[in-house]
């Protein structure tokens, strides 16, 4: 075991030595070829040698990754045309020392290329070969020179920008300070390299040069040497000579060929992760251009005397070719699309297995939610022309402006457990209202009276409880005709919605809504606000008045004048219904205004002195809820306010009961579900510049 042992390490050693003696010994065997004259078999050795190097070289460069993965390919290209040089230098010596002799007398390698590309024809074989080297010098080392040029300047030019992000991301936290140390020689390495090819491709040019060279040298020098020296014939001289020469010259222009394929192929590939197969075959292979390159050559096909087989043997090939492209890059997207759902599953799966409960796990209830069946769907998409959600956004706008604060946003979902027509209101998580529409069709709503009756499904307008009719969209101008309002699906959920909202606005202002109250109010009148919360008033307190006054159809656009009470009435009481008291009599000019408007006369039912006396009464026994009113009483009180509240809007004004300010919160309460659109006041909310005009009295 330890012998083996011994005998692995030792190889180990001998192998690292030996690459590294491999560039010395070619830069040896180059100067040795040059000095000392060689026999023809070592030639042909040396000859397939430097072919098989191209080869190699050449295909690396195809199948790297990036170009800087093979950054000693200067170095390679340096030390191979080296070498190819001095095969130059001795396979001219052997041409011209030994042609005489016959075509292989500078080995077969030489003389198998020759006699190839001759074909019999010495004329022919000399047109293809300076082809051969044009197509090298011109178009191959000519224009990867110039991109090494270019690419080298401009990877030079852009390394301050470079050094300049790395710093950045360092000191961003991006990254560390190893990741930019590697990034830093990456970027010295980058410049270092196209440097080094933009040197390397001069020598691929020179080589080409000396090629062309090399071959007037050995044509004419043999020419030459043949006829003077060894008697030869003009004709026998030409055809040893010529095929000597291009054979020489194949040899070597070949494999300078494949250097500057591969040298052009390094410089202008992108510096990304992939081989260059990956590359072509991702840009090139676009179905829409495969499929109208097919196209393209099928007509071409079928046109008279083309040659039809061979364009329509094309079209079919670059059609198959697009059709198994698309086909394989859509089984590639389904097979990555299940991998990454299965990886984010386990991922999940992790996550529920290794996370702690926490507080993201409670579920809150919105503080206004809309649910609807799978039929009402369309409202909310706007691809499908669903109009809701600006309806919803409009009714949030208009009830904005008319309560003085910002209405929550509507979280609307889905819901298949309502039935396919229906939708759902909730507030706080309960539900305050729901109906059935049809999205589909559109509402006839009877505003009291029509002229005739329509085809369609009765039913009842869920916002008012009006008799209604769900009509077709065609009989909408004859419902119109025949006094009916009608309006779309749309409009009469976000009616529905407005109508809750506004019966409970209290609920919709909490302690968020006041808060930014406060502030907004504190950027104009910053001195009324400075100490009012909490030095006078807690923000619980101030959010259960303005709820109070809410609740009773009084909006807090005027935040000014109610924090001006408060501040004035917060050091004497903190009873909130005390507090909102004081701040109706203050709003007292805006509460008359919105219940009869510019109007001189306030149209009011009021109550006899002995009722209210003995309320009064039941007040002391029983509290201030109302609960203490004696059944009857109750019962009788609320038939006669139902009908004084009936007289008054026949009359056109606003059901209005006017108490004193010890019952009128009772009776606001007590009247707020009874009769929902019967207002309570006191004596003390009547403005100075307003008249009473008594139109009933209850209890007489």
């Amino acid at each position: 075991m330890q012998l083996t042992g011994y005998f692995n390490q030792f190889d180990k050693k001998t192998l690292s030595h030996l690459s590294g003696l491999g560039t010395p010994l070619l830069v040896m065997a180059a100067l040795g070829m040059v000095i000392l004259p060689m026999p023809a078999w070592l030639l042909d050795i040396l000859f397939s040698f430097n072919i098989a190097l191209s080869l190699v070289v050449l295909l690396i460069t195809v199948y790297t990754l990036k170009p800087l993965e093979f950054g000693s390919f200067p170095s390679v290209i340096l030390i191979a045309t080296i070498l190819r040089l001095a095969l130059n230098v001795a396979s001219t010596r052997v041409v011209l020392l030994e042609g005489h002799e016959g075509t292989d007398a500078a080995g077969k390698v030489i003389e198998a290329f020759g006699s190839v590309v001759i074909g019999g024809n010495y004329a022919v074989g000399l047109v293809v070969f300076l082809i051969l080297i044009i197509i090298n010098f011109v178009v191959v080392t000519k224009g990867a020179g110039r991109i090494a040029e270019v690419t080298a300047r401009f990877t030079l030019d852009a390394m301050p920008g470079k050094q300049m992000a790395i710093d950045a991301d360092l000191n961003a936290g991006f990254i560390n300070a190893e990741q930019a140390r590697e990034r830093r020689i990456e970027v010295t390495s980058e410049a270092d390299f196209y440097g080094s090819m933009d040197g390397a491709s001069k020598f691929v040019k020179g080589d080409a040069i000396a090629g062309i060279l090399i071959l007037f040298i050995n044509i004419i020098g043999g020419l030459v040497i043949g006829m003077v020296q060894h008697d030869l014939s003009f004709d026998n001289a030409v055809e040893i000579y010529t095929l000597l020469t291009i054979g020489d010259g194949l040899v070597a222009q070949i494999p300078g060929l494949l250097l500057s394929v591969a040298t052009a192929i390094v410089v202008t590939r992108q510096n990304t992760a992939q081989d260059m197969g990956e590359q072509v075959s991702s840009q090139l292979g676009q179905e829409k251009s495969l499929y109208i390159a097919a196209g393209v050559m099928f007509v071409m096909g079928v046109i008279p005397g083309m040659p039809h087989f061979v364009f329509l043997l094309f079209s079919a090939i670059i059609g198959g070719t697009a059709y198994f492209s698309n086909r394989h890059k859509v089984d590639k997207k389904v097979e990555l699309e299940k991998i990454a759902e299965e990886e984010q599953v386990q991922n999940q799966r992790k996550e529920e297995d290794t996370k702690e409960l926490d507080w993201d796990d409670v579920n809150h209830v919105d503080v206004i939610g809309l649910e609807i069946g799978y039929r009402l769907i369309p409202l909310v998409d706007k691809a499908q022309g669903g109009e809701l959600l600006s309806r919803i956004k409009g009714v949030r706008k208009k009830l904005s402006q008319e309560f003085g604060f910002l209405v929550p946003a509507v979280h609307i979902r889905d819901n298949l457990d309502l039935d396919p027509n229906s939708y759902q209101i909730s507030l706080m998580g309960v539900a305050v209202g729901s109906a059935e529409i049809r999205h589909d069709q559109e509402l006839a709503i009877n505003p009291g009276q029509v002229f005739g009756k329509l085809d369609g499904v009765p039913t009842k307008d869920p916002a008012f409880g009006l008799d209604a009719v769900w009509i077709n969209q065609n009989q909408r101008e004859q419902a119109q005709t025949l006094g009916y309002t009608v309006v779309d699906s749309a409009t009469v959920l976000a009616t529905h919605l407005s109508q809750i909202l506004t019966n409970n606005a209290s609920q919709l202002l909490g302690h968020e809504e006041v808060q930014n109250l406060l502030d907004m109010l504190a950027k104009t009148y910053p001195k009324l606000v400075e100490g009012f919360i909490p030095d006078t008033l807690t923000l619980g307190t101030v959010v259960k008045v303005l709820q109070s006054l809410m609740n009773e159809g009084v909006a807090v656009r005027d935040m000014r004048s109610i924090v001006q009470t408060l501040v004035e009435y917060g050091p004497k009481s903190q009873d909130a219904e005390v507090l909102t008291a004081a701040v109706r009599i203050s709003l007292r000019k805006f509460i008359i205004q919105d219940l009869v408007g510019a109007a001189i006369e306030v149209p009011v039912i009021t109550l006899a002195p002995e009722l209210e006396q003995m309320l009064h009464q039941s007040m002391q026994m029983a509290g201030d809820d109302g609960a203490g009113i004696e059944p009857g009483l109750a019962e009788r009180l609320q038939k006669s306010l139902t009908d004084g509240a009936q007289q008054q809007e026949l009359a056109g004004d606003t059901p209005i009961l006017l108490t004193s300010g010890i019952l009128r919160t009772v009776l606001a309460k007590f009247v707020k579900y009874t009769i929902p659109g019967l207002r309570v006041i006191s004596y003390q909310e009547i403005p100075d510049d307003k008249q009473i005009k008594i139109v009933s009295a209850i209890g007489q």
